[in-house]
């Protein structure tokens, strides 16, 4: 099985060969503008291994199913399932699995306080980053959100928590041993898994080949999730540099290479962000609506809300970072340069 470069393959359905033993598989996404989830399957004593679940869906199921048995395999096989973070298109489907199968679910302890919180509140909607879109400035945002999500589905079975919490350390599963890695800033809690010996980093959301991930989208206290993340992309390079095994996109040769990129990027979105505050005060809102979005330099006016608020998250993280090295300065509401 040949390696599907390229941006526009990576989706297809099947099995990707990444090297004897593993096993790259895209489980979909439906209408979601990521367009898959890789979880990847290691072939190890005893049974496979897998790193992450993808999400709890009909044909998410089936495509697993197809991709494991053109590999030899049924779902039976499947005896510990690794997820990098609890975002749903990593978790739910591996607490499905578990379910079905009694496979072992393995997660980040960092993810414990957002996904026992969320247990609590028990609602689809991101209250937490609708908070910051209200300390931003965004009132009317934060309410077609919350209205657009007002009685939506909440399945509790969904979010059951792992039978381990992962911290720090290597897991050895017989005939491999891979490394946790805590990287918190998409999540507090996010994880990766790197193979030392094969230089191998299944690295979730973490280090994405042609996308930045959210950040700090998730439930709990905002923190600094961008300094967090930015500390976590500089930690990769403290290790011997590995393939890329990104849970969006294809297979990179370099996770170094990718992560000088992302620092690159942060460093102009931080030089951008400052610059919106030289005619200041104003609010984050206000900072989001002066940016463009995605490598295709989107407006934000043409975004949908689920990724305006993304933005707006993501402005209010880079002020954030701004105001700790002394660049902005913040009443807590509107935001001025810091110089």
């Amino acid at each position: 099985m040949t390696e599907r470069a390229g941006r526009g393959r990576w989706a297809e359905a099947g099995p990707e060969t990444v090297r004897p033993g593993v096993h790259r598989v895209p489980l979909p996404l439906p209408n979601d503008g990521l367009r898959a989830v890789n979880v990847y399957l290691l072939e190890e004593d005893g049974g496979i291994v897998m790193v992450d679940g993808g999400w709890a869906l009909p044909a998410s199921r089936r495509a697993l199913e197809d991709a494991m048995a053109a590999l030899g395999y049924d779902l039976g096989a499947i005896t510990r399932i690794l997820v990098t973070h609890i975002h749903r298109d990593h978790y739910t489907q591996a607490v499905a699995l578990r379910r079905l199968l009694g496979a072992r679910v393995l997660l980040g302890a960092g993810e414990r306080p957002g996904l026992e919180m969320l247990q609590q509140i028990r609602t689809r909607a991101p209250v937490t980053s609708m908070d910051v879109l209200r300390r931003a400035g965004a009132h009317d945002l934060a309410d077609r959100i919350g209205k657009a999500l007002d009685g939506a589905d909440f399945d509790e079975r969904d979010w059951e928590a792992p039978d381990e919490w992962l911290g720090a350390g290597v897991l050895d599963l017989g005939g491999r041993a891979l490394r946790v890695i805590p990287t918190p800033g998409h999540t507090k809690g996010h994880v990766v898994y790197l193979d030392e010996a094969a230089g191998l980093l299944f690295a979730g959301d973490h280090v994405l080949p042609h996308i930045t991930p959210s950040i700090g989208f998730e439930l709990g206290e905002p923190g600094l999730p961008l300094a967090d993340y930015l500390r976590s992309l500089r930690l990769m390079t403290t290790y011997a540099d590995a393939r890329l095994l990104p849970a969006h996109g294809p297979v990179a040769g370099s996770t170094h290479a990718r992560v000088a990129e992302l620092l690159a990027h942060h460093d102009r979105r931080l030089a951008a962000t400052r610059r919106t505050l030289r005619d200041g005060p104003v609010d984050g809102y206000a900072v989001a609506r002066q940016l463009t979005w995605t490598r295709r330099e989107i407006p934000f006016a043409d975004l949908d809300d689920m990724n305006q608020m993304l933005a707006v998250c993501e402005t209010v993280a880079h002020l954030d970072v701004l105001a700790s090295r002394g660049q902005a300065v913040s009443d807590g509401v509107r935001w001025t340069d810091g110089a």
